[in-house]
């Protein structure tokens, strides 16, 4: 026994003003084992409150980054005094230190607070699909500085977490994960406008992506300059792949179209030449 005793007193590294021994090393060791059997029980707990519907895992994941975040905090402040470095001393001796650094760093502070405020504001979550400055992407992550997402190109992109609580962010998840979509097209003059309206429905109503139970609706929305205008809605759950989907419908009008004799006019100008009298011409 006395030599295990003698083997945790067993001093490392030693400095005028500080010691290192193997306890010390133990107890930094113990505390990050408690703090990862901490999150453990948490992230047990927080599944099946998921599981039981009393919590959507969106919240289920915000809630869980606050907590590793804040237990690790905990941790690393524990471990450090368990070192024998006192944190107050620690903070006195780096005033200017911290000051210069946060100077210098104050951006890389706002996309932290920024962080801080989506977590508790859930503005994103992971799973969702959000259009940034024309980029619609699928959040991957959301971490304390900055949120990856990933594009309909398949490229991670990792947006600063202060553009998210900033900029005009739409957040095509928020209403139920079911949006409506729109394919506008026009038709030539002289078309069965009843019959666009039949094919168009038709065609958005035979594509697997279209919701079944919201229906398609169109809109007879002008009279154009070359054509009549119409706009197709319709309700779906793929969000992050909906660009694909409106082009298969799109294949799908214009076969409907060729089938029914429907004609897609071209933009067109007509041009009045109007004849002045000979008398007026010679003047």
């Amino acid at each position: 026994m006395k030599e295990f005793r003698d083997f945790l007193e067993l001093v490392i590294y030693s400095t005028d003003k500080f010691e290192l021994r193997v306890i010390n090393l133990l107890y930094v060791i113990i505390v990050f084992l408690i703090a990862r059997l901490v999150l453990w029980g948490i992230s047990k707990y927080l599944k099946r409150k998921v599981r039981d519907k009393r919590l959507d895992a969106g919240k289920k994941y915000a809630i869980g980054q606050i907590i590793t975040y804040v237990v690790y905090v905990i941790a690393i402040i524990t471990a450090i005094d368990s070192l024998g470095v006192k944190i107050t001393v620690l903070l006195a001796g780096s005033t200017a230190l911290l000051v210069g650094l946060g100077l210098g760093l104050q951006d890389f502070f706002r996309d932290l607070i920024a962080g801080f405020i989506i977590l508790f504001e859930r503005v994103v979550t992971a799973g969702d699909i959000v259009e940034i400055a024309g980029v619609v992407g699928q959040v991957k992550e959301v971490g304390l500085r900055t949120t990856s997402l990933v594009t309909r190109e398949d490229i991670v992109l990792i947006v600063p977490n202060t553009k998210l609580t900033s900029d005009n962010v739409i957040n095509w998840s928020q209403n139920h994960k079911v949006t409506r979509f729109r394919i506008d097209i026009g038709v030539a003059y002289g078309s069965d406008t009843r019959l666009v309206e039949k094919i168009l429905i038709n065609c958005a109503k035979q594509h697997k992506d279209v919701l079944s139970n919201m229906e398609p609706y169109v809109f007879f929305r002008d009279f154009g300059n070359s054509s009549l205008d119409f706009s197709l809605y319709f309700f779906s759950k793929n969000l992050f792949r909906i660009e694909r989907t409106k082009s298969d419908i799109r294949f799908s009008i214009d076969q409907e179209f060729r089938n029914n004799g429907v004609t897609i006019p071209f933009p067109q100008t007509d041009v009045w030449v109007r004849q002045f009298p000979q008398n007026k011409a010679a003047e």
